[in-house]
């Protein structure tokens, strides 16, 4: 119903799991970190609690869309079962074949370990997910435990992941439950957000959206942390009856009475004070009345009669404060200029990379491969161009079919306003008046698998590596074929392999390729400036 009236490209508040408007704060990512770490190394238990609201599914979401291609996961989401129907779902995520007339625990079990060996003799990783698992019962548990029993002589079938609430902590702890209790190899409780995570976390769903991220006031913010506890289910449900209400009352920005209604609608309460404020208001109510009568005298005696004393003026703060805008040309006449083309763009992305720019300053996405990196192009909204997080060269239509090019390099958190190169700044709305929707980025390429990379082949991989020893060295070599595998590029493995004590064969394979992904790992990428 506000979607329109707030120009939202979607409503910033469903209650829906959605990944795509996750705030990873950094407890957020510590318990993703720990589902990761559940799915990349096998044996044992991964336990993940939390409180209700706090973002455990959507966490679980997020996981399924990073699972690495040699992983197959069965992911659970009603645990009410049986042992025998636990079983049989789990094979029925893992599309396994069973005889359904008979479900007993063994034929079950007999199929499982089949399947596992035969996808542990495949290259193939097996992960049980669990969500709600404070729901198993203690028998239920007990299979789950017993399922870690399959496994070779070297390594576990089957990973588990329990995710629950805080609950599941108790049910673990219980005496009859150490053997699982022991064999959880990483736990993790996922906590509420602070005051200062929940600003942030309202502001970027409201980014996300194409919102402008001041429509709630400071003072609602810190009403909405209060009433919410930092629990993102309910900072949802308050923020979007808030806005409603911001709606239904003719009004852009949500103060702390729309908070305070928005409360008493959904939550079922009124924001009452504590009780124990009562007496402590009474005590001092009487403290000022025995000071009145002592002082009264002395008072009475020293301020004339009909004396008026003024009050100090009221400070009347507005609510739509002005966008700071570093430039005054309107973006329409500044984009307006040939020297905007797709080139320049080019040059000055190359720039942020501390890439060379050739001598007749003319290039395109060969040129630039032969840097090392490698040009990505694309369509896409507001939102997905702030999720990638790249400086990006953002293509322009005014009229006509002239196309005109400009860098973004950042963006107002706090305001909505956009940001180009030599500091030109310009508000959200309109350059995204103007802005097709085309981008295009320059990246680091990065490995598309972990083969070993040989002598003589041509490949992205070698791609990759060819950036990757540019930016160990400093230097650049112009090459006709960057994807190729050529002697130059074997000599500077080699010297690489020298440095580091390694077998100099020039193949990029088992003993290598971890010192190269050390390097990698502490590259500095380019990426969109953050300001108030």
């Amino acid at each position: 119903m506000y979607k329109a009236y707030f120009h939202f490209s979607e409503l910033p508040f469903s209650i829906a799991t959605d990944p795509h408007f996750i705030y990873m704060s950094p407890r957020h990512q510590e318990g993703l970190a720990h589902l990761l770490y559940g799915i990349n190394f096998s044996g044992g238990f991964v336990a993940l609690t939390g409180e209700v609201g706090t973002g455990k599914t959507t966490l679980c979401h997020c996981l399924l869309q990073q699972i690495p291609k040699n992983i197959d996961i069965a992911l659970i989401l009603n645990p009410k079962l049986n042992a025998i129907e636990l079983l049989a779902t789990l094979c029925d995520e893992l599309d396994i074949s069973y005889d359904k007339n008979r479900q007993s625990l063994k034929n079950l079990i007999d199929c499982l370990n089949q399947h596992l060996l035969t996808a542990h003799a495949n290259g193939r990783r097996t992960v049980l997910l669990i969500d709600e698992a404070q729901n198993l019962s203690l028998e239920v548990l007990e299979q789950v435990r017993l399922l870690t029993n399959l496994e070779t002589s070297k390594t576990k079938l089957l990973q588990i992941i329990l995710v629950g609430q805080p609950e599941l902590k108790e049910l673990l702890n219980r005496k009859d439950l150490r053997q699982l209790n022991q064999r959880i190899t990483a736990r993790y409780h996922l906590l509420p957000l602070s005051l200062d995570e929940t600003r942030a976390y309202i502001q970027h769903r409201l980014m996300v959206c194409n919102g402008r991220p001041d429509i709630f006031k400071d003072s609602a913010i810190r009403k909405i942390y209060q009433l919410s506890s930092g629990i993102p289910r309910v900072i949802n449900v308050l923020c979007d009856r808030a806005l409603l209400g911001a709606y239904s009352t003719n009004t852009y920005v949500v103060t702390p009475a729309l908070v305070h209604h928005a409360a008493h609608e959904t939550l079922g309460f009124a924001d009452k004070k504590p009780s124990y404020l009562i007496p402590l208001f009474s005590l001092l109510f009487l403290a000022c009345i025995a000071a009145g009568i002592y002082h009264w005298p002395k008072a009475n005696s020293q301020v004339p009669v009909n004396v008026a004393i003024p009050y100090p003026a009221l400070q009347i703060k507005a609510e739509f404060p002005p966008v700071a805008v570093a430039k005054t040309t309107p973006f329409y006449d500044w984009i307006n200029n040939p020297e905007h083309s797709l080139n320049t763009a080019l040059i000055d992305a190359l720039r942020l990379w501390a890439k060379p720019i050739p001598e007749h300053h003319q290039l395109d996405c060969h040129y630039v491969e032969t840097t090392g990196l490698r040009c990505v192009s694309g369509k896409a909204n507001w939102k997905d161009l702030l999720a990638i997080n790249h400086p990006a060269i953002l293509e322009f239509s005014l009229t006509g079919e002239d196309k005109f090019h400009a860098l973004l390099t950042g963006f107002g958190q706090n305001q909505p306003i956009i940001h180009f190169k030599d500091g030109m700044s310009f508000p959200l709305a309109d350059a995204l008046k103007y802005w097709n929707g085309y981008y295009l980025i320059l990246e680091q390429p990065t490995m598309t698998d972990k083969k070993t990379i040989y002598p003589g082949q041509t490949s992205d991989n070698v791609l990759w590596l060819r950036h990757l020893l540019n930016s160990i060295d400093g230097k650049t070599e112009a090459v006709e074929q960057p994807r190729f595998y050529d002697d130059k590029l074997v000599a500077r493995v080699i010297n690489f392999q020298h440095q580091h004590q390694l077998p100099e064969d020039g193949i990029v394979g088992n003993q290598t390729l971890p010192h190269l992904n050390n390097r990698a790992n502490t590259l500095d990428v380019p990426h969109l400036a953050i300001t108030d």
